[in-house]
């Protein structure tokens, strides 16, 4: 069975299909870290599942297998969806694409991204069918997750639309999905903002995957202000408690996204000699992505 990397999603075999009525998957490995990762997202998607080893016998009900890179190479079955334990994503868009309804696979992909300090993002298939949304911990997470995409989704066209908001976020996501080769369109983001919680940035991300956009072939040059330096200062004293904010040098290293606001603020409470008390802390990064909304 050829590898196409780390987490290779689906290998399609020249062998009879399940009916598309059965959505059993079949959970099939000897991995308690894979297995605990993958039996959560199963069971918050309520989606049936049957647990195996990589030896046992599928049932004929089952449309697909999720398992490891190492069990795929002894697991029989027409469609095998392969996932690495903490990175879901495109394992998770995978069974939402196999379980869709379609007998083919989607042959392109689409990656709606709004721009923040904590990005939106939505994954489209055929027929504008969401895959998977959530948000990233950083504008640079997205050349991770453009690679995990592309080792996932080897034969399949790959497309980001980034919105045109938050111009210094804007400029870091767009270039860094410039060196990953990867297509770029930039989406006016006019409407497509929904106001409220965290959560709908990965709402937003749905409505700017949907629209086409201009494309962008070159480095975006960022143009940070005195008045974004001076936001980022104000930030980091709040997250202080009012103690001290930040320098001017380091804030501009924020913005530019070569530290991150926490660490700048912990450096700078550490050349003080004070003890940090940051509000917000570090954001985790979800293993498994959340819902896409129907």
């Amino acid at each position: 069975m050829p590898s196409t990397g780390p987490l290779e999603t689906y290998i399609i075999r020249r062998s009879p299909i399940p009916p598309l009525q059965d959505r059993r998957v079949g959970l099939v490995t000897r991995d308690p870290v894979l297995y605990g990762e993958l039996a959560q997202f199963l069971r918050e998607r309520r989606i049936p599942t049957v647990s195996l080893l990589p030896e046992d016998p599928i049932p004929r009900s089952v449309r697909l297998v999720l398992t490891s890179q190492e069990e795929a190479r002894v697991v029989r079955h027409p469609r095998i969806v392969v996932a690495r334990p903490g990175n879901l994503l495109a394992a998770s868009a995978a069974v939402h694409d196999l379980l869709g309804g379609s007998r083919a696979p989607s042959s392109e992909l689409v990656v709606g991204v709004d721009p923040g300090a904590r990005p939106g993002y939505a994954v489209l298939g055929n027929g504008g069918r969401c895959l998977a949304r959530g948000s990233l911990d950083s504008p640079e997470g997205i050349s991770t997750m453009a690679r995990s995409l592309r080792q996932g989704f080897p034969n399949v066209t790959l497309r980001f639309r980034v919105g045109n908001g938050d111009h210094i976020r804007r400029s870091r996501i767009v270039n860094s999905l410039l060196r990953t080769a990867s297509p770029v369109e930039l989406v006016d983001e006019q409407r497509t903002t929904v106001p409220g919680r965290r959560e709908n940035d990965s709402l937003a991300a749905l409505a700017i995957a949907a629209t086409p956009g201009r494309p962008v072939h070159q480095q975006d040059t960022l143009r940070i202000t005195r008045g974004d330096v001076a936001n980022v200062q104000r930030q980091s004293r709040e997250r202080s408690g009012g103690r001290f904010s930040i320098p001017r040098a380091m804030a501009w290293a924020v913005l530019e996204g070569r530290i991150s606001l926490n660490d700048a603020v912990e450096a700078t409470a550490d050349r003080l000699g004070l003890v940090s008390t940051h509000r917000g802390g570090r954001a985790g990064r979800r293993a498994i992505p959340p819902f896409c909304s129907p």
